[in-house]
């Protein structure tokens, strides 16, 4: 067995120590390669049916009243929803004990705040992401300062995080509300959180999903067509949605979409 130094070696002669895939013509990748996309397309769908699961997963009122710190002083965990429907919170390791304290959170926490898309997108689906760890505001300021992250983030006060089965462990955990009353509707923690990050991934743990008429969801959930909602994230509140312009082009795209896979489906 090669030792490291002989494996950097070979690596730095360009030379690659490892039993590669048999190298064919582009006719046998593209034939392999479709063969790869059938079980793509039913792991899709696999994903879609997950989901729609979770949506139809029992809900558990949230009886206890929860105390944190946030950039403007205490707040509940009803205003960390900040006037939505849904609210995720994922609880990320910074504070006292944690590797990296006090100049960084956990690696791996970071590595996912790191992974967040912009959330304005998430916003226009009338849900909130935030997340909150027991490091004090101060802190909390400086390191998003430093890292560039623009994430709602608050301060444990209380046993939330040991409530919702995140004071050991980082973890990822979906809320409602109806009015001033909060459900708890999912939880996602371990590699599950390793594909957190996306503006899907989030929307496909919520009890609404993603909203879009396609979804297998409950009746009367909110709904509305696909594509049409997007927006730049700099231009939610400043035009009526669904811009005109745009439903052309997005209707214009799905009909290409649908004469691709029809041609493909016939050959």
């Amino acid at each position: 067995m090669a030792t490291n130094k002989e494996r950097d070696k070979q690596h730095a002669k360009g030379h690659i120590a490892m039993k590669t895939p048999p190298i064919v013509s582009e006719q046998e990748w593209t034939a392999a390669q479709q063969q790869m996309l059938v079980k793509e397309k039913a792991f899709t769908r696999s994903r879609d049916a997950l989901a729609a699961e979770r949506r139809r997963m029992p809900w558990t009122a949230v009886e206890k009243k929860y105390e944190f710190d946030g950039p403007r002083g205490k707040a509940s965990l009803l205003d960390l929803f900040e006037g939505r429907r849904q609210l995720i919170v994922y609880r990320a390791f910074f504070e006292p004990g944690v590797f990296g304290w006090p100049e960084h959170a956990c690696r791996g926490c970071s590595l996912g705040a790191d992974q967040v898309s912009h959330l304005a997108h998430l916003n226009a689906r009338d849900t909130t992401l935030a997340y909150a760890s027991r490091a004090p505001q101060a802190d909390i300021t400086r390191l998003k300062a430093r890292m560039g992250w623009e994430i709602p983030w608050y301060t444990i006060t209380d046993g939330f995080d040991k409530d919702f089965g995140v004071d050991e462990w980082h973890g990822h955990n979906a809320f409602i509300r109806d009015g001033d009353k909060v459900f708890r509707t999912y939880f996602i923690n371990g590699r599950g959180d390793e594909a957190m990050g996306t503006i899907w991934s989030y929307l496909d743990m919520t009890a609404l999903g993603r909203q879009e008429i396609w979804e297998d969801s409950p009746e009367g959930y909110p709904q509305t067509a696909p594509y049409k909602w997007w927006n730049w994230h700099d231009n939610y509140d400043a035009d009526a949605m669904p811009d005109p312009k745009w439903v052309q082009v997005s209707d214009a795209g799905e009909a290409a979409f649908r004469k691709h896979d029809a041609d493909a489906k016939a050959s």
